[in-house]
């Protein structure tokens, strides 16, 4: 939070005032697939009560959000605005809306998953080749004979091998990453192996990582924010409709309208589903529900079940430190986008997020 501080002293987190957001007249008669435009406030809202969808259930929603520190909840539907409420206060201490920006944490790994996939479709990169390819050798403190086995795939789906207990699992420095088990042999929630697919995108392309990430995702879909260093992570900031764009551009897999963000569908299929044998509930730097078993950030224990119960069993999401959420249902046609502080102390809050399923469920039926 220091760091968040000094960002706001100079002057990057932006917000307005208190307003009501400016939502267009929807029509029963359109096609279910609705995208906002790519500039301006318009973006359409669904009439909830011709869905029969409970009134009380979102005033109580209302609620959960003042007792859990939310600071936006939006649920899109068909692609229209549902749900859309803010409360409390942004970094600066001003009111929070729909102008205010606010971190993703390690929800925005799923937009660098995003990136590798657009990479690999323009023939930049190839995910199972070994990593030093792109960023070069000596990245990690290991010899070069292993470290040439550690491959972008290893990197996006948290089994390099590399050792996360060994001091910070956020450093990136060659001297914090060293050997604990051959690659592939382990899953275990790595920042630092994580963060450093920055460099493999930067050195795959030959672009800074923001350039491409504006050019190929943020321009495409009228998304707004910029990404920063804190520390050793590269964080993402934005409002919380340009994270409920990216949801509905992921529940499109990767169209925006007519436009093909990620044409590549083998990765985004891929991406949203079980990535490697040791956790069902993690793809490609996304969570998976519905999965016969899940594991947690620093724990090498796997637990039975749906990682969330009461959520449907096709929800995918990003999920990132104090409760930043971004989840696609593809059998509800819905988006779920949650910024705020920290609702407990989980690195993966799935108590947090089970109990917001609760409520929605309440919304909208099972």
């Amino acid at each position: 939070m220091k760091n968040i501080i000094l960002l706001i002293a100079f002057g990057l987190i932006s917000s307005c005032q208190k307003d009501d957001p400016i939502i267009g007249d929807s029509d029963p008669m359109e096609e279910s697939k609705y995208f906002p435009p790519i500039s301006g406030p318009e973006w359409q809202q669904i009439d909830t009560d011709s869905m029969g969808w409970n009134f009380e259930a979102m005033e109580a929603l209302k609620a959960f959000m003042v007792d859990t520190k939310s600071r936006a909840i939006i649920i899109l539907k068909d692609g229209k605005i549902a749900f859309e409420h803010y409360e409390g206060n942004n970094l600066l201490g001003l009111d929070f809306n729909s102008s205010s920006n606010w971190y993703w944490a390690s929800a925005g790994k799923t937009l660098t998953s995003f990136l590798i996939g657009q990479a690999k479709e323009e023939g930049f990169l190839d995910i199972n080749n070994s990593s030093s390819t792109y960023q070069g050798e000596a990245w990690t403190n290991l010899p070069a004979e292993n470290e040439k086995n550690i491959t972008v795939r290893h990197q996006l789906t948290m089994t390099s091998g590399l050792d996360d207990t060994n001091g910070d699992s956020n450093c990136t420095d060659p001297e914090c990453l060293i050997f604990l088990t051959e690659p592939g042999n382990r899953w275990a929630y790595h920042n630092a192996a994580y963060t450093l697919l920055d460099a493999v995108i930067e050195g795959a392309t030959g672009e800074a990582f923001d350039h491409f990430f504006e050019r190929k995702l943020k321009d495409k879909i009228g998304m707004d924010g910029f990404w920063t260093s804190l520390d050793y992570n590269h964080v993402y900031f934005s409002t919380a409709r340009s994270m409920a764009r990216f949801g509905l551009l992921n529940l499109n897999e990767g169209m925006w309208e007519e436009d093909k963000i990620l044409g590549d569908a083998t990765y985004y299929q891929q991406m949203i589903n079980t990535s490697q044998s040791h956790n069902p509930s993690y793809g490609y730097l996304w969570w998976l529900n519905g999965k016969t078993s899940y594991m947690l950030p620093g724990l090498q224990f796997e637990f039975p079940g749906s990682i969330v119960g009461s959520a449907p069993v096709d929800m995918v999401s990003g999920i990132g430190k104090n409760g930043q959420i971004v989840s696609f249902i593809p059998s509800k046609n819905m988006v779920v986008v949650r910024m705020g502080e920290n609702p407990d102390d989980a690195l993966v809050p799935i108590v947090f997020v089970n109990d917001l399923w609760e409520i929605i469920n309440d919304i909208v039926g099972r």
